[in-house]
């Protein structure tokens, strides 16, 4: 969340920043909600000042005296319950309008309120170009045994599916492959619970219980699934203070991501393109404030890294305003070549998502109570930055169209044949 002194501080560029990321915010509602959980905090604050002193008094006085400061004790009591009460009632008001302002906008983000706006700012390699009729990944999963859906559904419902044969090694060889990425720029590698606290998610900017949730709530507990392990790496640090010293803390979480993908049905959703559940490995920087955008940029050059090696034609965007999720100063996206995705024209072959590192500077690290400690014992908020490493099902996508042969094979990327059983160069018909 950003810090309240902040927004009255700086109230006409917060509510341009809110108009410029589409998003509804009553900035003096929510500075009137502030003065009066304030007032009701001194409020409550007076009266167990009062209470303790008349506690003190109670002690020390006369019987008679007593059972007169007994009774006011019991008035004093009655008042700071009910003043309890008016301060939670406020409190939550203005947590739920302060959660809904978005992190400030990074300088050189565009300003536009049409997401096709994102520039552009690189191309990895063109289009792959076939000798013949391209298929996309469903017609080859199905031609080579690699996933079922029908059966899928039939268990869990659309939007859901088993990977097969050899789809199960190459989602093993895609982990282990990141995993050593990662490990050789000195991230540190976690399997995370598949499970978060409500305030977890809160604190980070999610909205676990709203109308328009991606999040899966764990009926009559405070749990949900989580969508990515930014949330539990996140998370991970949550009320602590972090000597200087120690930071940059880089992890890379391999976990299960679950997104109920309200909603998203109007775009592109075949086959495994978008899921209900996937399996992703996550990158998460700790940083000092002045380190965020090199580390910000640290993570894009280590997606990049990765999907280089894969040999995969992808481009890298950056977000524009209205793209920008609400914790975020700033996100690149890459995006990959994908043969079989239809495009806008009505003919094959589109870009499409497969990664995204955001910069959430002390957007969520305010919200956990995440602070780390200079030497001089000075404490303040650090920056929390994420970014993904490889959502499985989005690489498997890109590497099986864009490695299709005209047999109707295709072939292993040669950085992951070593993860292979047998060192296995193609996939072929059964």
């Amino acid at each position: 969340m950003l810090d309240i002194k902040f927004i009255r501080e700086n109230q006409d560029a917060v509510r341009k920043n809110c108009e410029n990321r589409g998003v509804k915010c009553d900035i003096d509602a929510l500075l009137l909600l502030d003065d009066r959980r304030k007032n009701a905090l001194q409020y409550v604050e007076e009266l167990q000042a009062e209470k303790n002193n008349l506690n003190d008094l109670i002690q020390s006085s006369e019987a008679e005296e007593r059972k007169k400061l007994i009774e006011q004790g019991k008035a004093t009591n009655s008042k700071t319950d009910e003043a309890k009460k008016e301060l939670e009632e406020v409190s939550v008001k203005y947590k739920e309008l302060l959660s809904r302002i978005p992190n400030m906008t990074h300088p050189d983000v565009v300003v536009s309120k049409n997401e096709d706006d994102n520039p552009v700012l690189e191309i990895v390699k063109e289009p792959v170009k076939f000798d013949f009729e391209p298929l996309d990944h469903v017609q080859i999963t199905e031609s080579l045994d690699l996933i079922d859906f029908e059966r899928a559904t039939k268990v869990s419902g659309a939007k859901f599916y088993y990977l097969k044969n050899e789809l199960v090694f190459l989602e093993q060889a895609l982990i282990n492959y990141v995993l050593g990425i990662a490990l050789k720029h000195g991230f540190t590698p976690f399997t995370t619970p598949d499970l978060a606290k409500k305030e977890v998610l809160e604190g980070l900017g999610f909205n676990p219980r709203g109308n328009e949730t991606q999040v899966y709530n764990i009926e009559n507990t405070d749990l949900s699934l989580i969508g990515t392990a930014e949330i539990t790496m996140g998370g991970y640090h949550m009320n602590e203070v972090i000597d200087e010293k120690d930071l940059p803390k880089k992890y890379i979480a391999v976990s299960h991501c679950y997104r109920t993908e309200a909603g998203a049905y109007s775009k592109f959703s075949k086959g495994i393109f978008r899921v209900h559940q996937f399996t992703k490995a996550e990158m998460f920087q700790y940083v000092v404030p002045e380190k965020s955008e090199e580390a910000h940029q640290e993570i894009l050059e280590i997606e990049k890294e990765i999907f280089k090696g894969l040999d995969i034609p992808f481009r890298v965007v950056d977000h524009c305003t209205v793209d920008l999720g609400g914790p975020a100063i700033r996100t690149f996206d890459l995006e990959a070549w994908m043969p079989g995705k239809p495009n806008k024209d009505g003919t094959m072959g589109d870009w499409a998502e497969i990664t995204s590192t955001s910069n959430c500077t002390d957007y969520q690290s305010r919200g956990l109570n995440i602070k780390y400690k200079k030497e001089n014992g000075e404490k303040n908020y650090l920056h929390m930055l994420n970014g993904t490493a490889v959502a499985v099902t989005r690489a498997v996508i890109a590497i099986l169209e864009n490695y299709q042969q005209a047999d109707g094979s295709v072939k292993i990327p040669e950085v992951l044949k070593k993860y292979m059983p047998m060192n296995l160069e193609k996939i072929e018909k059964k």
